[in-house]
């Protein structure tokens, strides 16, 4: 892993007015529990993080829509390329390639280190 990315982080009073239409999965960063700090000002959810930098290790690695292997394959992501980090447990990783996205899931032994 490496330095989180330089995201500006919203000041002062944030507020939603009216329904927000979530976006479909594995599009925007943004989950049930957390989202990307750069969606803050426009998606209400209990966390908010700030990204870490994950490489991908020698082989390609696959973006899966769930934390499943038999899952939709959302792209897939080049040796070196790297990958926000957003959640990472012993198994997945989930993330995007951008607060825009996409995001979903990737083997943890897909990144180096």
């Amino acid at each position: 892993m490496s330095a989180s990315p330089h995201y500006p982080i919203p000041t002062g009073q944030l507020s939603l007015s009216g329904p927000i239409a979530r976006p479909e999965p594995g599009t925007l960063p943004i989950r049930g529990d957390v989202a990307h700090i750069a969606l803050s000002d426009r998606f209400l959810v209990p966390h908010y993080v700030v990204p870490t930098i994950m490489e991908v290790a020698a082989s390609a690695a696959p973006v899966y829509l769930a934390m499943d292997r038999e899952s939709d394959v959302i792209l897939t992501l080049e040796p070196g390329a790297t990958f926000e980090a957003l959640d990472v447990t012993s198994n997945w990783v989930w993330g995007c390639c951008g607060p825009e996205g996409p995001s979903g899931y990737v083997a943890r032994d897909a990144f180096a280190g």
